[in-house]
């Protein structure tokens, strides 16, 4: 920006003050700023007068989140409310009185209805940092153009500007794309989610298919709305296969895993080999999943702790899917028994006493081999059926094991306790060591 330029923004500034100083004299405008304070003066008494009826009637509001949250902006505001309404009255007492119209309360009208307005609409947004963000901006511009500085101001931030090759940015191609931008994304953020929920809630699709779908819907919205936001101010998408390749750079050299997580996620969830509720085993990992994310898959063990396990493990390492095909599973538990016990009624015990386990399918059958002849015991090997997994493995094993503890007990039958006969080969003396006798005097 060259000193010509300087000057020129600097003669205007100050013919704008000077016209501003000249308005401000004459008698007319200090009228209307004194009724402008008076109408301040009288929307802060209407708000302590007024401040417990409305805070009772919103106490009434029972099951309605969103129109809660409306009325507590607008209470809030109570004070700006009643200045927009006064204001507004002594617009029409001046339109009524036939006189010319007085151009500091049309300005300040103008203005307190525009902040009211988007204040209580930008309450919409959940972030209180971003809806005070989009508050400032908003007003920021409606101001502007109330005041009739909106085009002059983009008229100067147009002239500002850098040359990159063949290409020209300036301040206001900047700002218009940031905002363009962040309008667009959020948009595109919010219609997603509400997709998402929409089809999280359908019954007709399998939990795999919902979260592909969901993934599907937000990635494709975002990836629209930059393109057109892109579009709209003006930028070139052909310039962008540069971009791309420097992207594509990157993803070749640092971001290998983060593209092999999304790619994994991306098969897991097409080929349907795990999905939300399945009981799976990874190394030591034992669980059910709750959720499949982009990058990786939430499992949720039997302590409560919950492992964020990477999609790439699940494509790459051997999963065990207890529910993968059918819910249900089989369970192989051992136990042994004296000699002195009848084999064939141990079996009968065994099965009768399996099956009083609240968690055992009874209709799938119990089956008991005797598997070996042990060391010290008859080597047993009782196998059934249960259709939870995802409530343990362990403490269905413990449960059937003491039922069958109970049945033995009363059966008589005995379970052996391991013992060792030892053969010397030669002989050994064994000496007893005794205190030496008194002696007598």
């Amino acid at each position: 920006m060259n000193s010509e330029r300087l000057w020129t923004i600097w003669h205007a500034i100050s013919v704008w003050l000077s016209e501003a100083l000249a308005f401000f004299y004459q008698p007319s405008q200090l009228a209307q700023l004194g009724a402008v304070v008076v109408c301040g003066l009288l929307a802060l008494g209407a708000n302590r007068a007024t401040r417990g009826p409305i805070e009772t009637q919103a106490r009434r509001i029972k099951g309605a989140p969103g129109l809660l949250r409306i009325v507590a902006a607008i209470r809030r505001r109570m004070t700006l409310v009643f200045f927009v309404f006064f204001l507004w009255m002594a617009r029409l007492l001046d339109t009524a009185a036939g006189g010319p119209e007085s151009r500091v309360v049309a300005v300040v009208f103008h203005l307190a209805l525009a902040y009211l307005v988007i204040a209580v609409g930008s309450r919409i947004v959940r972030n209180r940092l971003l809806s005070r963000l989009i508050t400032a901006v908003a007003w920021g511009m409606a101001a502007l153009s109330i005041l009739k500085l909106l085009d002059p101001l983009a008229d100067v931030l147009s002239r500002t500007a850098i040359d990159v090759g063949s290409s020209r940015i300036s301040a206001l191609l900047v700002i218009k794309t940031v905002l363009t931008l962040a309008i667009a994304l959020w948009f595109a953020s919010t219609i997603g989610n509400y997709l998402d929920g929409r089809v999280q809630r359908s019954q007709e699709l399998t939990p795999t298919l919902r979260v592909l779908i969901g993934k599907f819907l937000k990635i494709g919205l975002i990836l629209v709305s930059l393109a057109i936001s892109l579009a709209s101010v003006g930028v070139d998408l052909t310039a962008l296969t540069v971009l791309s390749g420097a992207i594509g750079v990157g993803l070749g050299f640092g971001l290998q895993k983060v593209v092999s997580n999304f790619i994994s996620g991306i098969i897991i969830l097409t080929d349907r080999s795990i999905k939300p509720g399945d009981t799976i085993s990874l190394g030591e990992t034992f669980g059910w999943i709750r959720e499949l994310r982009a990058r990786f898959v939430s499992v949720v063990t039997r302590d409560g702790r919950e492992y964020l396990i990477p999609n790439e493990d699940f494509i790459t390492n051997q999963v065990i899917n207890w529910s993968f095909s059918n819910e249900l599973v089989r369970i192989d538990v051992e136990f042994g028994v004296s000699y002195d016990s009848d084999p064939h009624q141990v079996i009968e015990i065994a099965k009768a006493a399996t099956v009083t386990v609240d968690r055992v399918v009874a209709h799938r059958g119990v089956v008991c081999w005797m598997t070996g002849f042990g060391a010290s015991s008859i080597d047993f090997v009782i196998r059934f059926w249960i259709r939870d997994p995802q409530a343990g493995l362990t403490n269905v094993r413990g449960q059937v094991l003491l039922a069958l503890w109970d049945a033995f007990k009363v059966a008589g039958v005995k379970i052996p306790f391991p013992h060792r006969e030892i053969i010397m080969q030669t002989p050994v003396d064994v000496r007893l060591d005794r205190a030496d006798p008194p002696k007598q005097d």
